[in-house]
């Protein structure tokens, strides 16, 4: 398996200090091998037929005692700088707000644009605040060294300053379900010239790092729409199974939902049903399904667009 590059400041350090411990457990590993050996050699039942009352040493205990006592406590001050580092924000660091839900992620910046990908500026540094919608999850770039879990009902935190331009791949370290191996996203880091373009830009601005000399596939312009809102990132099309209920054959069907009081009611889904679960998806939960969803942003002509094409789906 490859070793992940050093993508951030925090990777040179994270890795300084874990080949730093390595190194000093394989010298006592060899160390403590080599005494092992030799004293059964010197000390084995032929040489030594009737055993000997060995008198304590002051000296080798001391040494025995002081020298791993340095070193440990030098681990510990190894550890606990870079620790102090990466928990200390730079004031100038830019905050995005990272939300997990059973299975996916996504990312939203400080002028309101949410996207599925995390989009960054090389060498600016990003504070990711992390928040969870239903069960822990852990927000892992191998690329960056970064770690850190995100856990309901409590606001964590992790920063980190991109070196180098590309794609790094991000995985939740904690097994949220079934779809927790489906949990996967991407840091793209750009030139900054590249991403002020995008982040400054308007809604319709290209992506950061998108290919500019390929044309994009023509696609239906209501499944833009639902990807654009990250609907599909919990619905499916075609019936399989996610977070959310699958969109296909959801006009008409009949399912049952638990109102915020906790009453469970069957009813059959129309328009009007439709439109409530859009606008207020916490009014009515599909039983057997978290309440992962958020409020969507959209516009009369959008959700006027959304629920024909979601009743158009057999």
């Amino acid at each position: 398996m490859p070793i992940a590059p050093q993508a951030s400041t925090a990777a040179q350090q994270v890795d300084t200090v874990f080949l730093f411990i390595v190194a000093l457990s394989l010298a006592f590993l060899l160390l403590i091998t080599i005494l092992m050996v030799y004293f059964v050699i010197r000390y084995n039942r032929k040489r030594h037929p009737k055993g000997e009352d060995i008198e304590g040493s002051k000296w080798l205990e001391i040494v025995w005692t002081i020298i791993p006592t340095v070193l440990f406590l030098g681990m510990f001050y190894y550890g606990w700088t870079n620790f102090d580092y990466m928990r200390s924000v730079p004031r100038d660091a830019m905050v995005v707000e990272v939300t997990a839900r059973q299975w996916a992620y996504s990312f939203t910046y400080p002028n309101g644009k949410r996207t599925t990908e995390l989009y960054l500026a090389l060498n600016k540094p990003v504070k990711t605040e992390l928040h969870s919608l239903d069960v822990i999850h852990g927000f892992y770039v191998p690329a960056f060294r970064i770690k850190q879990d995100i856990v309901p009902g409590r606001q964590n935190y992790t920063w980190f300053t991109p070196t180098m331009l590309g794609s790094f791949d991000i995985e939740c370290t904690v097994i949220c379900g079934p779809g927790h191996a489906e949990m996967l996203s991407k840091v793209i880091v750009v030139p900054v010239p590249d991403f002020e373009t995008w982040y400054f830009g308007d809604e319709n601005a290209p992506l950061p790092g998108a290919a500019k000399t390929e044309a994009p596939e023509p696609q239906d312009p209501a499944i833009a729409l639902l990807r654009q809102k990250d609907c599909l990132t919990c619905h499916s099309l075609d019936g399989k199974v996610m977070v959310g209920p699958t969109f296909k054959g959801i006009f008409g069907r009949t399912q049952l939902v638990k109102d915020p009081d906790g009453k469970e009611r069957e009813i059959t889904v129309d328009a009007s049903s439709l439109e409530k679960s859009i606008r207020d998806p916490n009014a009515e939960i599909v039983k057997g399904y978290p309440a992962a969803m958020p409020p969507a942003a959209l516009t009369d002509d959008e959700l006027n667009r959304m629920v024909e094409f979601l009743k158009s789906l057999k």
